[in-house]
Formats: C-alpha cells, structure tokens, sequence
C-alpha cells in the first residue's frame, strides 16, 4: 500500500463511504486530500479497502468510493516483543520502531531494574495508553494492515508464563552465547522477543526465564540501547523467517 492509510472501526460494506471523526479531520485538514486522489482505509485487523475521494466536507469528513477491497493475512510466524519500561519518550521510540519492522504485539515488562514505573492507577493507564496510541500511528505511517495490539503490563511471573506458551523465546542479551542469526526459528506459532531495561536483565530474572523455557540470544558484536534493540532483532526475523517473502 503506497496510498494514505485511515484507521476506521469496520470496512465499509457498500461501494460508497464516508470518512469522518479524527480521520476524516486529518484526511482533510491535514493531508488536505481532494477529489480523485487515493486512500486506503483499514480496520487494523487485517482488512483493506482502497478508496478514491469523491468530495470534500469542509474540514472534517471526506466522500469516498471503494474501489477494491482485500485482507493481508496475519505474519507467520508470528513476532512479540516483551519490552522492559524505559524512561522518558524512548518506551515510545522502541514501540514506533518495532511497529515500523512489523511486530504483532507489544507486552510491557515491568523489569526489575527498569527506571520507568507504571503504578497501578491513572499514571500507569496513560503511560499504556500512550503506548497503544504510538503502536496505532506507527502502523498507519508505514501502511500496515494489521494494527499491533499493546497488551496491559507484567511482571516477570507474567512473563515467565508467556515464553512457556510461546513458540519459541528470545531474550536478547550480549553476554548470549549463540547469534540470533544462527538459531532454530519455527514456522509458525509466536516467536517472544525480550528486551530488558537500560540496566540490563538481572540474573535472577534471566534464570527464571531460561527456566521457563527462554533462550538467551546475542544480536551481534554491538551493545544496542533498551529502545532499539527490539526493532533490530524483528528485522532480522522478518529476513530469517518467511515474514519478509
């Protein structure tokens, strides 16, 4: 998809369609789109609609005509990222980032060395919330189908749990003594991908892991910051696996 993606919470059913709400204010008061020009609109679930606009309402909604429609399967196998809380805006850089390489859903990991803190409450809520938002625009710059879902935060247990269930577990770490290049990928199922905080995972909580099931995996000969770390690894799956095919 090369058009303009707007996010909507169902396709359109007949042929024509108005888009309004925020996206049909950014549709055209913001990318100021006109008669005959292109979009897509998407459900975030994997379905597409390829629009052309026929009018314009003012600022806030737009006319279309549905042109063609469609649905992108979901990636096999699929790739979540359980990434630790980071300070400031970077929790945010590394969700845009993996969104942008693909990832199918993001967990909040509440490490136990992670500076950022997401109390129970409204303060936790919003710093989620921005998360979600972030994973929401990421998918539309970069014309993505399939929304990722950005799940509630969990502790190391909760985590311990998810790489049980998981295809196959990944916890990036440098001191890993097999490349993430040379291991056994599945072809389908969840491929885990954790990324501890700034201070690194803590032994305990990488034994707990491993435990559970993990495999603790090196990127290569660099040391990658907590909020970068996640994208490099899921663009090299998305080479080393058929996702990118």
């Amino acid at each position: 998809m090369t058009a303009p993606v707007f996010l909507v919470p169902e396709l359109p059913a007949g042929s024509s369609f108005v888009l309004d709400g925020p996206e049909g204010r950014h549709a055209a008061a913001v990318r100021r789109l006109g008669p005959g020009e292109a979009l897509v609109v998407t459900d975030g679930r994997g379905g597409a609609a390829a629009c052309v606009v026929e009018s314009v309402d003012g600022r806030t909604a737009l006319a279309l005509t549905v042109s063609r429609r469609w649905r992108e399967p979901e990636p096999a196998p699929r790739v979540v990222l359980a990434q630790a809380l980071v300070k400031g805006d970077r929790g945010e850089l590394a969700v845009e980032l993996a969104t942008e390489c693909g990832v199918d859903a993001v967990v909040p990991w509440r490490a136990a060395r992670c500076v950022a803190k997401w109390d129970d409450g409204p303060r936790g809520d919003k710093a989620l919330a921005r998360w979600r938002s972030t994973a929401r625009e990421a998918a539309k710059q970069s014309r993505r189908a399939w929304v990722p879902e950005v799940a509630a935060p969990v502790s190391t247990a909760g985590l311990t749990t998810l790489v049980a269930e998981a295809a196959c577990a990944l916890v990036l770490d440098s001191s890993g003594g097999a490349s993430l290049a040379e291991v056994p990928l599945p072809e389908t199922g969840d491929v885990l991908v954790v990324v501890g905080p700034e201070g690194g995972i803590s032994d305990r909580e990488s034994d707990a892991l491993v435990a559970a099931g993990a495999q603790v995996v090196r990127l290569g000969p660099t040391v990658l910051r907590a909020s970068t770390a996640g994208a490099a690894a899921i663009a090299a799956l998305g080479v080393r696996t058929g996702r990118w095919r």
